[in-house]
């Protein structure tokens, strides 16, 4: 249990890869402005990291340290291919508003990350639940920013009107500049902020 918690939730906490170590930011930008994509963003990229992380864990005894790179793109190229595929055959609309987005999961740096600083040097249970857990650690944030971005953007959830009309006639507008790219990284910014200050420990020594 304790090694489960470490490798999985973790990276929800003290060692999520979008706010402490700083990974991921492209898609947090391109992604979040509705929380339906989001979803399907994070849910795409825990799969890959987490059965790349296990794959690669499971052939690292027998792949060439000079080719190891090449060895990790193809299988991680493989599972996005296969993601991508599943998504224009059962989520097609949803496939085109991540548009390259779903492709760019291959150059994604926690998941090549994870393959080198983890898969490679563990044994496949372990390394599958360290991919897990990163990739449900950058899905929260995902699914953190598209909810207050799509709220406050266009008063909805999902799709569904959540904000009341009787609000609107009441003269509430939308916040027009949430669904912005900037606002997602404002929004990363204060996340970073609220977790560094519940945690101390994380900030960095100014002497």
């Amino acid at each position: 249990m304790s090694n489960f918690k470490k490798l999985v939730i973790e990276p929800l906490r003290k060692t999520n890869p979008v706010t402490v170590l700083v990974l991921g930011i492209c898609s947090c930008l391109a992604v979040t402005a509705q929380l339906k994509p989001a979803l399907v963003m994070g849910a795409s990229v825990t799969v890959v990291t987490a059965l790349s992380n296990f794959i690669i864990s499971l052939l690292r005894k027998s792949i060439p340290s000079r080719i190891r790179i090449i060895v990790q793109l193809v299988v991680v190229a493989a599972l996005v291919i296969l993601i991508d595929q599943f998504l224009k055959a059962f989520a097609y609309d949803i496939s085109k508003q991540l548009s390259v987005y779903v492709g760019l999961i291959i150059t994604n740096c926690i998941i090549m990350g994870r393959l080198e600083a983890f898969a490679l040097s563990h044994g496949p249970w372990e390394s599958f639940l360290d991919g897990l857990g990163n990739g449900l650690g950058y899905s929260l944030i995902l699914v953190v920013v598209a909810f207050y971005r799509e709220l406050l953007g266009s008063g909805t959830l999902l799709g569904y009107q959540v904000i009341p009309q009787s609000f609107y006639e009441a003269g509430y507008m939308n916040n027009g500049l949430m669904i912005l790219p900037p606002m997602a990284l404002i929004i990363v910014g204060i996340i970073i902020w609220i977790q560094r200050t519940r945690h101390p420990e994380m900030q960095e020594n100014q002497n």
